[in-house]
């Protein structure tokens, strides 16, 4: 996979470059265009873009302002083609800055713009690359990092170290790279986030097939991307990490292996966990379910070898999983029961299955750096996204469990008013699918009008009765009819409360750490716990974010925070750093207090954004921006350092 834009020259002539621009996204074609001639004026006032309406089409900009913008960006190309397809200089700076205060629709400063010309990545500077080398400040010492998972975070780390020369290496469970993008096989699996915003900054992919790419191309992505890193020759294939247990007297961690070639064990100075949350299949507590004699399987461990045609089959779930594999599913058995514990919200984005049409492709391969333009605009747009409508307003004087603002009411009548316009010949199947909790309590499905057209074939059934038990010959539901099936398929998640189970750590002084957190998983910035020095997790508690963004954004930032713990110990000559209780204690009580501010923390939906107590574990309730500053540098005043 080439991850360089091969910019060719504009050649094409006006009538074509009008055909280009006749349906294309505007708002980030100008602030690319001002960056590739230089010519800054095209950012005019009369064309600012409102940041409460950068989620609809065109920025919201009315009929004229499009009109206008359109002849800019025209004009722009057409000069660019006459003066020979030679791009100025790329802006930096004050002039940068402008452009992205633009882009935003308000005055950037601070921090943000940092943040956001990183995640702007252009030009060949990889910004989140460490920027030291242990050769330069620790050569002589012996030093180990052991990365256990070679999904996206792991990866990434171990690109990382390598970058920082740190000597490494990376246990995986699986034959081969990819993580949840080599488990999950199911049919309809895709990414539900923007396929732009879904990869590194660093590494960023223009020619996406589809807007959200099936589970093949994210696969072949990210493979690539670490046969690009080198990363493979320093994974231990087929190795699961059993144990990890820490030595108070060398303050290291000896790790226990079961591998092709028995039991074994290894020594490291820092442990990396990127295991993730979504990794182990979630089966519910239903009675009898061992008794069932068909064929079963969780739609995370896929049975290819098993032919549903002409079958009977039920799904159990209807969570984000479930809604892409249960439309395939009905295309292939004669009868199929669709038990739904909980309705979801459905988003509405019709180019959720479609491939990218060719303008915006012809708009990637001419204009240098409009792919990254368009990926920052995607991440600005989800950056807060929707998440000021999922904050509680104390003072708002509905139930709850309808809604939890003004602006989250609002939500909730635009998503009914989807539902009721898919479901609009259905009325049965209308009062199943709207939901009864507030919108951004549960994951969101997005939907294309796939979900109503399956629901309303005549092979299928929805249902929404309690089960009371599993038969040997199907499903009893709470009103004692059996629901006879040849096949049964879990579509019911992941165990994403339970972190880094089922291996065991055991850390300082003998402390347990599945005993210590007791079903609580709490962690600070989400990567590192107190009793547990140079234990770090990537993808930890409190780090899934649930309407803003990509978790990939998540996952840059905080390996850089655990590199800079790194590089803390090597600069310092420190053996182990080890959070404060109390500098833990004071962040974990800040992200409860944030997260029963939202609606997933006040509603008493049916989650798995929360632990078996009802504490949410896994969501962070604040901005990007605040991670992205919160895991810059080490404060060694958090720390006991060792």
């Amino acid at each position: 996979m080439d991850f360089d834009v091969e910019i060719q020259p504009v050649t094409a002539d006006d009538d074509m470059l009008r055909s280009v621009l006749a349906d294309a996204d505007l708002p980030p074609l100008l602030p690319a265009l001002a960056a590739v001639t230089g010519d800054l004026t095209m950012l005019r006032d009369d064309l600012h873009l409102d940041p409460l309406h950068m989620q609809e089409p065109q920025g919201g900009w009315t009929d004229e302002q499009v009109a206008t913008a359109r002849e800019l960006a025209f004009e722009a190309i057409r000069a660019y083609r006459d003066g020979g397809s030679r791009p100025a200089p790329s802006p930096s700076g004050d002039d940068l800055g402008r452009i992205l205060s633009w882009m935003a629709g308000t005055e950037l400063s601070g921090t943000y713009l940092p943040m956001l010309t990183e995640e702007l990545a252009t030009g060949a500077a990889d910004l989140r690359a460490p920027d030291w080398l242990k050769a330069d400040i620790a050569p002589d010492r012996d030093f180990r990092v052991a990365v256990i998972g070679a999904g996206m975070s792991g990866i990434l780390a171990a690109h990382r170290l390598e970058q920082a020369g740190i000597d490494h290496v990376v246990f995986e469970k699986n034959p081969a790279i990819g993580g949840t993008w080599f488990e999950n096989t199911y049919p309809g699996c895709r990414v539900d986030v923007m396929n732009h915003v879904y990869c590194y900054s660093f590494m960023q992919k223009h020619d996406w097939p589809q807007y959200h790419s099936s589970q093949d191309v994210l696969l072949d992505y990210f493979t690539s991307c670490a046969e690009t890193w080198h990363v493979p020759d320093r994974v231990r294939f087929d190795t699961e990490v059993t144990a990890a247990v820490y030595d108070d007297v060398t303050c290291t961690w000896t790790l226990e292996l079961d591998t092709p070639d028995g039991d074994q064990t290894l020594e490291a100075n820092v442990v990396i966990s990127a295991v993730g949350q979504l990794n182990r299949p979630k089966f519910p507590d239903i009675d009898g379910r061992d008794s069932f004699e068909g064929d079963w399987f969780h739609s995370a461990r896929w049975n290819h070898e098993l032919d549903l045609d002409a079958k009977r089959v039920a799904v159990i779930g209807t969570g984000c999983s479930a809604t892409q594999f249960i439309p395939h599913v009905a295309e292939q058995a004669s009868e199929l029961t669709v038990f739904q514990r909980t309705a979801n919200w459905l988003v509405p984005r019709p180019e959720y299955q479609q491939e990218l049409p060719d303008e915006l492709l012809w708009l990637f391969d001419h204009i240098p750096g409009f792919s990254n333009w368009y990926r920052m605009r995607l991440f600005w747009r989800t950056h807060e996204g929707a998440l000021p409508a999922l904050v509680v307003d104390p003072d708002w004087d509905r139930p709850t469990e309808q809604s939890v603002s003004a602006l989250n009411q609002e939500l909730r009548d635009l998503l009914t008013l989807y539902l009721e316009l898919e479901f609009a010949d259905r009325p049965d199947l209308l009062a199943k699918v709207v939901p009864t909790f507030p919108p951004g309590a549960k994951r969101v499905v997005v939907d294309d009008g796939t979900w109503a057209r399956t629901l309303k074939r005549d092979n299928v059934s929805l249902l929404t009765d309690d089960i009371d038990c599993i038969t040997p010959t199907g499903v009893r539901t709470a009103d004692g009819v059996d629901h006879d099936v040849d096949v049964l398929i879990y579509g019911t998640g992941f165990e994403a409360s339970h972190f880094l189970t089922p291996m065991k750590v055991v850390g300082r002084r003998g402390i347990d750490l599945h005993a210590h957190w007791d079903g609580n998983a709490r962690a600070y910035l989400g990567v590192t716990s107190p009793g547990f020095p140079n234990f770090f997790y990537l993808y930890g508690p409190n780090t899934n974010i649930v309407i803003n963004g990509s978790i990939i954004y998540f996952s840059e930032c905080e390996v850089h925070f655990v590199t800079q713990c790194i590089r803390y110990l090597l600069e310092h000559d420190r053996n182990a750093v080890e959070v404060k209780a109390e500098v833990h204690d004071a962040y974990n009580e800040r992200i409860d207090e944030g997260n029963l501010q939202m609606a997933w923390g006040v509603s008493g939906v049916n989650s798995w954004y929360k632990s078996e107590s009802g504490r949410v574990a896994q969501n962070w309730p604040f901005s990007l921006l605040e991670f992205w500053e919160q895991t810059r540098e080490v404060d060694p005043d958090d720390f006991h350092v060792v």
